[in-house]
């Protein structure tokens, strides 16, 4: 790639035309995204505009096409939120938006309403992806009257007429409770959400308790769900009496996320439990997170490209014309279960 030196003028769109062999007007429509040039005329203006490092004015192609060629992403971010969960949601969001020449703000405030609103009024965006959305979530009375179009990460009692994507979380958990009642465990034990927490605040998380219990009875398993009791690593260390009530029972423990999974192991460590020795844990988390820990740990495996690839598409779906199409909501299955080092086969000892 040709660099410029310090002290001379930038590249204008005139260089690239020269370099490229056509006129500017030409150069125009391939930076306009013109469905006028051929596609080798497309190629020779791209490759004349890395040679020269041009960067088409953003504010004169905002005039011309209406556009920002911006979207915003609004992602619940705290100290107590998993950063190892919701990057991976994040990156696949930035890569779809980078391949269609798209940027991406991150919006992270918890006055998600004003934010919206905000953002919306300075027109700034072309359009907006929430992610974490709840039953009950006050951004959608906001989202549903804006220009722009919005894509919800999430499920919502009423999503009035927005596009929404999420986790299949009833597969999630069939998954979990089949390993285990397959490997011949007599007990369940979920790790609950933290005590004061609302379970049935986002649909996901109800859904995959719920499903859990009803399958653990489908194969005759004991169940049971233990709430952590307070934030972060203690908040599981004080549940351990309850967590390990079924240990001389074929126990398989059951979390959610890489954090929690994290702790669970810490705390089975410290009382001299060994995951896929003494008791068995499955997790909901990427293949990435369970072969960090400690022990390789069984896992669900999340889906956070595929999920976050599926929102962009249908925002830019409607960016792309189809306005009036109707609303759209997608469930997005586990890519599957791999089994590793924290399960026990008990059918090898009967």
């Amino acid at each position: 790639m040709t660099t410029r030196q310090a002290g001379t003028r930038p590249p204008t769109s005139k260089d690239v035309a020269a370099l490229a062999g056509v006129s500017q007007s030409t150069v125009s429509f391939v930076i306009n995204g013109k469905n006028t040039v051929s596609e080798a005329t497309r190629r020779r203006v791209e490759d004349a505009m890395r040679k020269l490092n041009y960067q088409p004015n953003a504010g004169a192609r905002t005039l011309k096409t209406n556009r920002t060629n911006i979207i915003a992403l609004f992602v619940e971010m705290s100290e107590t939120i998993d950063a190892n969960e919701t990057t991976p949601y994040i990156d696949a969001i930035v890569r779809s938006a980078r391949a269609r020449d798209y940027d991406v703000i991150l919006t992270t405030t918890h006055d998600g309403v004003a934010a919206l609103k905000r953002m919306a009024g300075k027109s700034i965006c072309d359009g907006f992806i929430l992610m974490d959305v709840s039953r009950e979530d006050p951004r959608i009375p906001i989202a549903a009257e804006l220009s722009q179009p919005v894509t919800l990460v999430g499920r919502a009692t009423n999503a009035r007429g927005l596009d929404c994507v999420d986790a299949d979380a009833r597969k999630a958990a069939l998954l979990a409770v089949d390993e285990l009642a397959d490997t011949g465990h007599h007990h369940v034990t979920m790790v609950g959400t933290q005590l004061g927490s609302d379970p049935n605040e986002y649909n996901f998380v109800d859904e995959f308790y719920s499903t859990a219990h009803q399958r653990a009875d489908e194969r005759g398993l004991g169940f049971s769900i233990v709430q952590r009791l307070g934030e972060g690593w203690p908040g599981i260390e004080k549940t351990v009496d309850q967590l390990l009530l079924h240990a001389d029972d074929r126990l398989g423990i059951i979390v959610r996320q890489p954090q929690p999974t994290e702790w669970l192991l810490r705390t089975l460590r410290r009382h001299d439990v060994v995951p896929g020795q003494d008791v068995s844990v499955v997790s909901y988390c990427s293949d990435y997170a369970a072969t960090s820990f400690e022990w390789q740990v069984t896992n669900v495996s999340t889906t956070p490209e595929q999920l976050s690839e599926r929102a962009a598409d249908l925002l830019f779906d409607r960016l792309e014309g189809n306005r009036d199409r109707d609303a759209q909501c997608e469930l997005i299955a586990p890519a599957g279960i791999t089994r590793r080092a924290t399960t026990i086969d008990w059918n090898a000892y009967d």
